[in-house]
């Protein structure tokens, strides 16, 4: 497989494409499990299309320009997992045919060939996971934009003033994921080592990251909601977690060969001579990339393989040179057809398992089949932690994130909290309560206006009278 995309030829970039769906085509014909955030991301761009407001009318932590595409899709096709699938691979198809072409076009490598690609292609494809569209996946197209005009400033003697694109692609990707912020800083660090850049294109790269942002306080603040959104999306990207340590063992287990291999690959380049110096620079970019990425763990909402795909580039760079480390050839064919075969196998057995064992991936992420509420075609609220109820029913009231409406609903002896728990029943009222923590009885007796309105029907689920 490696020797037959060596062949520099423009029908490879077809090749690729092709072979990225045929990898994918098999969990798409079984049907992929449906994850708790993904359904999370489809009500949020329900519930946009119905009128309600970001932040202030529904609280969740969806970035902007991620919860506006999901907003989109919504709007053209409804709540539709393929759709997802779709949108997915269009993106991950730019992001292989880009690294590619960018490779080659500039000479990052000493020699033009496809590898890259089919390297990018195939650490995309670790986890099933990675095939629905996640706000890192849409982040991850525009932080590698943002290299590859970096990659024509190091190219040059001196820099120009390219280097607000490199800030402004940044920005637009934190608004999609915030912990891709955290590439400001390898922009710069990039720009300083690397570059000839000076003080004012440095103030102009920094001023190309804060531009979409400040654009985007500055809209919300001009309609009047921007607290809500600084204190459900700005503060939480500091505050909200859900790590769970099986998550953290099947993250392991499926990181554990991108990244060995990523490690590799670096480990051989320090030792390999006949690079020029703009090949080096760019190795070294690659490395303070690989940086970012460890420090945008910290601000990573939940763990799942998909939160990695910001590492791709970075593992894609190095791995391409454990490969063409190789004197004998057939040796690094057999062992990336290994690589490749168990990858594969990683990828569609949390897929086509059927039964509990220790290597199912995301058990805590995926959306239960199983719900002891049969309910259908309801506007529902679900107070605690879960989304099944929501998967054939809608979303009520603005507390769709439970991390984000406990501080709320749990804080009852506030008096504001009362007040504005009543006004968002009376806007959006939910046709069933599910009640999880046991807390519809402390709110009915603060509210006895949502007592009148609302009857036990078995423990835990209230129904609208």
């Amino acid at each position: 497989m490696l020797s037959y995309f060596k062949v520099n030829a423009v029908y490879q970039i077809f090749s690729l494409l092709i072979l990225l769906i045929l990898v994918r085509l098999p969990v798409y014909l079984v049907g992929l499990p449906q994850l708790i955030p993904e359904l999370q991301w489809m009500l949020v761009g329900e519930q946009i299309n119905k009128g309600f407001v970001m932040y202030s009318e529904i609280w969740d932590n969806t970035a902007p320009l991620s919860a506006l595409v999901y907003a989109g899709l919504d709007g053209l096709f409804g709540r539709s997992q393929i759709v997802y699938q779709v949108a997915a691979l269009t993106f991950a198809s730019i992001q292989v045919i880009y690294f590619n072409v960018m490779i080659n076009n500039r000479d990052v490598l000493s020699k033009r060939n496809y590898i890259p690609g089919l390297i990018y292609l195939l650490f995309l494809n670790i986890s099933f996971d990675c095939c629905t569209l996640s706000p890192v996946l849409m982040a991850t197209t525009f932080v590698l934009m943002s290299f590859g005009t970096l990659v024509r400033q190091i190219s040059r003697l001196q820099s120009t003033d390219e280097v607000f694109e490199i800030g402004f692609l940044i920005g637009i990707a934190s608004l999609f994921y915030p912990p891709a912020c955290i590439f400001i800083l390898w922009a710069m660090a990039s720009l300083v080592l690397f570059s000839g850049a000076n003080i004012r294109q440095y103030s102009l790269a920094i001023f190309g990251f804060l531009f979409p942002l400040l654009l985007t306080a500055l809209y919300f603040y001009l309609d009047g909601t921007y607290s809500a959104f600084y204190r459900n999306f700005v503060s939480s990207v500091f505050q909200i977690r859900q790590y769970n340590l099986n998550d953290f063992k099947s993250l392991l287990l499926t990181l554990i060969i991108p990244f060995s291999l990523g490690i590799l690959g670096f480990l051989r380049l320090v030792n390999t001579f006949g690079f020029n110096n703009f090949q080096v620079r760019c190795q070294q970019v690659m490395m303070l990339w690989a940086i970012a990425g460890v420090v945008s763990i910290g601000l990573m909402p939940f763990l799942a393989p998909m939160q990695f795909i910001i590492f791709v580039p970075a593992l894609a760079f190095f791995t391409i040179n454990f490969f063409n480390s190789f004197k004998k050839q057939w040796l690094a064919e057999l062992i990336f057809l290994g690589v490749f075969g168990t990858v594969l196998l990683i990828h569609y057995q949390a897929v086509y398992s059927t039964g509990n064992n220790s290597f199912e991936q995301l058990k805590n992420l995926k959306l239960s089949e199983k719900s002891d509420v049969k309910i259908k075609n309801k506007k529902v609220l679900v107070l605690g932690n879960g989304m099944e109820e929501y998967k054939n029913n809608y979303a009520a009231t603005p507390y769709l994130n439970w991390n984000l409406a406990k501080y709320e609903l749990e804080n009852l002896d506030n008096y504001d909290n009362v007040i504005s728990i009543l006004r968002n029943f009376e806007k959006d009222s939910p046709d069933i309560i599910i009640d999880k923590v046991n807390l519809a009885p402390k709110l009915f007796k603060r509210i006895p206006a949502l007592e009148r309105r609302y009857k036990l029907v078995e423990k835990g689920v209230y129904r609208r009278v």
